[in-house]
């Protein structure tokens, strides 16, 4: 690999992390409503705290702009001739950066929105097969579990599509962030005491939450929390 390739690489991917670092939500919430929207519900910096806690018609500019950040990057990688593995990578570090972003001290969001984007560039019917059982979670009222059926079953949908290679690779690395950062959940604290400990610990990991009601997780307001 050239020093020149190198030097792309490293640019594309560092400057994905920047662009996907920047808060729309946060941003969305602040300019709106005047609030700090990681104080509210699930304390997330995602589009759906925008649509709980700020205003539903803002949850559209908020998710699009969020597709943008994580959509492009992966785009030029393709672009640039970098390959797909590379193209990858720049769209997940701008999901990182969403996820942990810089100028929020690294609390940000899920990355859900980011991981349509590098699908519509890697790999559009990914973006069907997720949204298919988000759908039916949000239909049962809880969508968490299902996004990560999903992702486990990603390969049996590349295969279909005879796209087996790159359905697996985005499965398994979406899947892995995700659940670092469902575990993670922006550092929230655990309860000290076992056996609560451990089951927060599944909560969040299966239902991306601390309790068991999914409603009052989403409408947890600051005086609450």
């Amino acid at each position: 690999m050239a020093d020149e390739e190198i030097i792309k690489i490293l640019v594309l991917v560092i400057g994905s992390y920047f662009l996907g670092a920047i808060p729309s939500a946060y941003l969305a919430g602040k300019l709106i409503k005047g609030i700090d929207l990681r104080k509210y519900g699930s304390g997330t910096v995602s589009g759906s705290m925008v649509y709980e806690h700020v205003a539903k018609w803002a949850v559209v500019p908020v998710g699009l702009f969020d597709i943008a950040k994580a959509a492009i990057p992966t785009w030029v990688g393709v672009k640039l001739g970098l390959g797909e593995i590379v193209a990858l990578m720049a769209g997940m570090a701008a999901a990182i950066g969403h996820n942990w972003p810089i100028y929020l001290g690294f609390t940000g969001g899920r990355g859900l929105s980011n991981f349509a984007g590098i699908m519509l560039v890697l790999f559009p019917e990914g973006v069907l097969w997720i949204g298919g059982f988000l759908l039916v979670g949000w239909l049962l009222g809880d969508s968490a579990p299902w996004a990560l059926v999903s992702l486990v079953t990603m390969p049996l949908f590349g295969w279909f599509f005879e796209k087996v290679e790159i359905a697996t690779l985005i499965g398994v690395v979406i899947l892995v962030v995700t659940i670092i950062k469902r575990i993670e959940a922006n550092r929230r604290q655990l309860p000290k005491q076992e056996p609560e400990r451990r089951k927060v610990l599944l909560r969040r990991l299966i239902f991306d939450r601390d309790i068991k009601s999914h409603q009052e997780w989403i409408n947890r307001k600051p005086e609450r929390l």
